[in-house]
Order: structure tokens, then C-alpha cells, then sequence
């Protein structure tokens, strides 16, 4: 299956790109990384996106084998979206792009962010070398959750919202749901918390703000803002 705007090129990549070209295709992609979501929660992740173009995108993704729609189980008993195995192979290539884009001067770092966004750039720019013997576990808590169905239950019954971070050395791993006994847990929004981690945005002066609530071990908490680094910006153009 391609899309209308099919390159009709045998390049494995002029292919890719009929399957997942088309505007707002890979930013759904995106979304569905974590774990599967309701249509309402991806046009909440992607508050640009019309619903109509949503449910094209959406189904040119099924058609094309990259995603599929469920029926999720009790007690949500909703109709959910999620990648495939094969879809989920694309993981890498978000990871790349968004390192990619992140070096480039245009970059507008100060625009809107989803709660999976900040989580896939946290998994992203995890510095390994930076986190040499630290261990720590974390539970981010986003006020104004884009939404999303369960991939598994919370602790508190609560879901999307919620993200569980361990380290261990050069180990990174998140996905949703509460932690079962966080060193500190934080409770901001995802470009706040993008402020804390790349910019260099205060704790005190984030909390004193009413911008972020953190519990737990303070120190611990300090050290996991500092693990994460930028790729370094990309040469200006000269014009």
C-alpha cells in the first residue's frame, strides 16, 4: 500500500516515505511509541492535527501494516491504536530525527511539547557517561497529561499522566505508570521539566515559580537533571 503521493521509486527509502510521509504520519507514529492510545489522547498529543487528517493518517498507518486498532480489555473496554512490531521498529528512527532536529539553528525550542515527547527526548539524550555509577528511580507526573490508554496499570489506577524512570549506570529506561518506591518524584509540565533538564532552569526557582513539586531525595533528584545532554548545534548558514 502506498499513498497517493507515491514517489513510484523502487529506493527502499522513496518507499518509507509513501508509508509514512504524508504530513503528521511519523508525529503519530510518535505518539503511539509508549504505548497504544485512544483517538481522543493522540489529538490531545497533537493538539494541530484535525480530526479528519488524524483518522487519514491513522488509516493509511493500518493499511500500510505500521499500526493497528484494538479493543482494549476491561475496565477501560475502549478502542485503542497501536504500533505493530514492525511499526515499532521506527523507534530508531524518531530517536535519530529528533537528535538530528535537535542541532539545527531554527530549532524552537520554547513551543509546545507532549508528555511522550519529553519522555522519548529524556530516552533520547540520556549521556551514559554522565550517569556513570548512579542508580536511581523517578516517577514523573505531568499536570496536563496529553492522555493516553494503559499499556499496564498504576499503582494509583491512574494512567498517562504518569511516567516511571530507572538508571542504573549506563542503563535508561521509561515507559508509563507509577514507580513502585521513587527516589524523588516530580510533578511539572513537559516543557518545564525540558527547562530543568537542557536549560538549566533552577529547582528552587522552578518550585518558588509554583512550576514544579518535587518529593524525595532532592540530591538524587539534582544529579538525574544533569544526565541528559544536547548534541551540539549544527553551523549557522552564512547568508
Amino acid at each position: 500500500m502506498v499513498t497517493k503521493r507515491s514517489y513510484e521509486d523502487a529506493c527502499g527509502t522513496a518507499h518509507a516515505l509513501d508509508l509514512i510521509g504524508e504530513r503528521w504520519a511519523l508525529l503519530v507514529v510518535r505518539e503511539l511509541l509508549l504505548g497504544p492510545k485512544r483517538f481522543t489522547d493522540l489529538r490531545k498529543g497533537l493538539p494541530g492535527i484535525s480530526p479528519n487528517v488524524l483518522s487519514q493518517r491513522l488509516d493509511e498507518l493500518e493499511r500500510s501494516g505500521v499500526a493497528r486498532r484494538r479493543r482494549y480489555a476491561p475496565p477501560m473496554a475502549t478502542w485503542v491504536y497501536e504500533l505493530t512490531e514492525w511499526g515499532h521498529e521506527l523507534d530508531k528512527v524518531v530517536a535519530g530525527l529528533g537528535r538530528w532536529g535537535a542541532r539545527s539553528p531554527a530549532h524552537d525550542r520554547t513551543a509546545a511539547l507532549s508528555t511522550d515527547s519529553i519522555a522519548l527526548s529524556l530516552r533520547t539524550m540520556f549521556d551514559p557517561l554522565r550517569a556513570k555509577d548512579f542508580r536511581g528511580a523517578f516517577e514523573l507526573r505531568f499536570g496536563e497529561d496529553p492522555g493516553a490508554a494503559p499499556s499496564a496499570a498504576t499503582s494509583s489506577g491512574t494512567f498517562g499522566d504518569t511516567f516511571r524512570v530507572s538508571v542504573d549506570g549506563d542503563r535508561f529506561d521509561i515507559a508509563r505508570g507509577s514507580a513502585a518506591q521513587p527516589d524523588a518524584v516530580f510533578t511539572t509540565q513537559p516543557s518545564v521539566l525540558a527547562q530543568l533538564v537542557y536549560d538549566g532552569y533552577p529547582i528552587e526557582a522552578a518550585e518558588s515559580e509554583g512550576a514544579l513539586k518535587l518529593e524525595g531525595d532532592r540530591t538524587a533528584a539534582g544529579r538525574f537533571l544533569t544526565l541528559f545532554t544536547l548534541p551540539p548545534p549544527a553551523p549557522a548558514p552564512k547568508i
